[in-house]
């Protein structure tokens, strides 16, 4: 359904090199860079069909996250979830709703880590099953 996500950034190389650290746990190689004719910077990380990219607003404001939105990067296993989290935090990401582990749901038991980035964004690491 999805071709790709893209959010912004007020500091596109400290991101670059945040999202280089904690989506290299998923085996996402490093991302592609891209500037336009305007000097707009924007970052790709490409993984398993999927696109994640990273921009500098191009409209020249600030980049704002949304309120009520989460971005979940599907891990391999419950040990991947824990350690998306973990490398997150160590590289300057703000743990939030509760430490990584289990949750049971009406979908059944979930592996769940959530975390804040650099600029606000709320990321969840998510594995299903038990």
């Amino acid at each position: 359904m999805f071709n790709h996500i893209m959010i912004g950034s007020n500091d596109i190389e400290k991101s670059k090199d945040f999202y280089t650290a904690v989506l290299g746990v998923l085996g996402c190689p490093p991302p592609m860079r891209n500037e336009d004719a305007e000097g707009n910077v924007r970052y790709f990380f490409i993984h398993d069909g999927s696109v994640f990219a990273l921009t500098q607003p191009i409209d020249g404001n600030s980049a704002t996250c949304a309120n009520g939105s989460t971005i979940g990067f599907r891990c391999g296993s419950g040990e991947k979830v824990a350690e998306l989290h973990d490398v997150a935090v160590a590289n300057g990401g703000t743990s939030i709703e509760g430490t990584p582990g289990v949750r049971n749901s009406s979908l059944g038991p979930m592996h769940l880590s959530y975390f804040r980035d650099l600029d606000g964004h709320k990321i969840c690491g998510i594995h299903q099953g038990a």
